[in-house]
């Protein structure tokens, strides 16, 4: 083994040992040494501080500054990261609208070493967004540019992918919507930065935003896919430019089901036509035609001038003034005030309200909220037309639909409101355990009996036969209605309804369904009318709705259905024929 000699420090003085003869260490050597390693100890100790202070410095800037930073910085951008909004469910607890975290891409144009590479490179990430598009904003003298919303995992993942600096996430999330187009119109849909544009999502927006529990609704997702597919298949079958269809509870008020059509995916509003975006069963207001003779026959019922056995001259058109008032199926004859119903006699309806007289006429349908705006969850809300002057010829336009125009919502609360008695308030929110009709009696028990009745009676021998699903005891009107073009009546374009109501013994369940410009065809024999086109689509979805809810089929053979619904129409027109 080779001996290696320590080697001293230069500056160690050496001194000679008097009694060896030989050079020998000075006794300060030893201090030297320790003063020596000190030094080199404090020198590294200093060194690893420092690097240690520096980390320290960049953990308290990332975990603390950067998002006070943000902070400071997000309102400035496009958007600010927003708490995820309430979820959406129906009745039963589906879930209609949710919010998933997503990650949105934006960029600091300051701190690009190449934007144009940098452009070239988002360009074949994101190909959705035009390079063009990309380098305009990534040349801008602007801090903070978004670059794109909402991007999918796999996006995020090839941006991360291109490694350049300058591009950075931020936390958001999108509004998601599992029944699409099925539900557009009720729920409505938000903006980029989380804003509700329309339906619940707008008209609820601060019970939503705050992220609490969620938002129950009234609505059934099962009734809203079958009126939803039945009234699609009439718009389609009858080529329809549009229709409505509603399912409201009569004792609660609760909408069940709201649909209207044309339609659009929720994700795709902006690029939605104007047609597809209208609500009409909120917001458009109509001249319903002969359904709006269920509120005139109450009106001359709970008038005291009249009773299902008043006779009214139908023998021949009523002209009052310039106008002619005819009937589509004209008896020619006197017709009782079931037969008018039954038959849907424009000049028995006109007869009516002439005996009414137009103040008590007015008086009634005002009481049943025809006069008024709804008051309601949505955002959507379209207002009653009523006349200023509600004079005779007001009077006998109004008695069959023309003159008054409302939105299909304003029309099955009244309608309820003539079987029940009771006059609710619709409702897109959930009711729990109502088991007696909410709201004022505005209808008198007797009435509300015999418009049950008649209802019932105009689907077994009237115009609604094609709404009846058997066992579940249906009763209606139908109504067709020509539409206005300028200040005119058009012969070629009508809206067509039928309001129906189930079961009739008990009615709980108000159903609606009306379709825009609907055109005849072989089924129909050519006809148009609300008989042959809405009410086989309200018999459809009652004979599914029915099973659904547990209904067991009731038979106009059980004795308790007959005493409450029984009225000899045929007795009634023999008993004219004899006048």
């Amino acid at each position: 083994m080779t001996y290696i000699e320590p080697q001293l420090p230069l500056d160690i003085p050496l001194t000679l040992a008097p009694r060896q003869g030989r050079p020998a260490l000075n006794r300060s050597a030893p201090h030297a040494l320790i003063t020596c390693a000190q030094g080199r100890l404090v020198a590294l100790g200093s060194v690893l501080t420092l690097g240690f202070l520096i980390v320290a410095l960049r953990l308290v800037d990332a975990t603390l500054l950067q998002p006070a930073v943000e902070e400071i910085a997000a309102p400035v951008g496009p958007g600010v990261e927003q708490p995820l909004r309430a979820d959406i469910l129906d009745r039963n607890g589906e879930v209609l609208a949710t919010s998933l975290p997503t990650q949105s891409l934006f960029a600091d144009p300051a701190k690009l070493i190449d934007p144009v590479a940098t452009a070239r490179g988002l360009a074949e990430a994101l190909p959705d967004i035009k390079y063009e598009e990309l380098l305009d904003k990534l040349s801008s003298a602007r801090r903070f540019v978004w670059l794109k919303r909402n991007l999918t995992p796999d996006e995020v993942y090839r941006v991360n992918a291109l490694g350049f600096p300058g591009l950075e996430f931020q936390r958001d999330s999108t509004r998601v919507y599992p029944a699409g187009a099925t539900t557009v119109h009720l729920l409505g849909f938000t903006d980029v930065d989380g804003n509700g544009l329309g339906g619940i999502e707008r008209g609820m927006q601060s019970r939503l935003i705050d992220g609490a529990a969620p938002l129950n609704l009234s609505v059934d997702l099962r009734l809203q896919h079958i009126m939803a597919r039945e009234l699609q298949k009439a718009v389609t079958d009858y080529r329809a430019i549009g229709g409505t269809g509603i399912i409201m509870d009569a004792f609660t008020g609760e909408v069940l089901s709201a649909v209207s059509l044309p339609d659009f995916q929720p994700q795709a509003a902006g690029t939605a036509g104007d047609e597809a975006r209208f609500n009409r069963f909120a917001m458009g207001s109509y001249e319903l035609g002969s359904v709006m003779k269920m509120i005139t026959t109450a009106a001359g019922l709970e008038s005291g001038r009249m009773t299902l056995d008043s006779f009214y001259d139908a023998s021949q058109p009523l002209r009052y003034g310039r106008f002619t008032i005819n009937d589509f199926h004209a008896e020619k004859r006197w017709l009782s005030v079931a037969e008018i119903f039954t038959y849907s006699s424009n000049i028995g309806a006109a007869r009516m309200a002439l005996d009414m007289g137009p103040a008590f006429e007015r008086q009634f349908f005002c009481r049943l909220g025809l006069c008024d705006t709804l008051r309601m969850e949505l955002a959507e809300k379209g207002d009653s037309i009523s006349p200023a002057e509600w004079k005779e010829l007001t009077a006998v336009t109004i008695s069959y639909g023309h003159g008054l125009s409302v939105t299909p919502l304003h029309f099955v609360r009244a309608a309820a409101a003539t079987v029940t008695g009771h006059l609710v308030t619709p409702t897109f929110l959930r009711r729990e355990n109502v088991r007696v009709p909410l709201g004022p009696q505005v209808v008198s028990a007797r009435t509300a009996d015999l418009m049950r009745r008649v209802m019932r009676a105009n689907v077994v021998v009237g115009s609604g036969g094609k709404a009846e699903a058997p066992g579940y005891l249906v009763g209606g009107k139908t109504g067709t209605a020509e539409k206005t073009t300028g200040r005119r009546y058009s012969t070629n374009a009508n809206f067509s309804s039928f309001m129906g109501a189930f079961p009739m013994n008990n009615p709980r369940y108000m159903v609606f369904v009306m379709l825009d410009e609907p055109q005849g065809n072989a089924s129909t024999h050519g006809y148009r009318t609300g008989g042959w086109t809405a009410a086989p689509v309200v018999g459809r979805v009652i004979s599914q709705m029915g099973p659904l809810y547990a209904m067991p089929p009731q038979s106009m053979e059980d004795p308790q259905v007959r005493e409450a619904l029984s009225i000899d129409i045929k007795t009634r027109m023999q008993r004219r024929e004899t006048y």
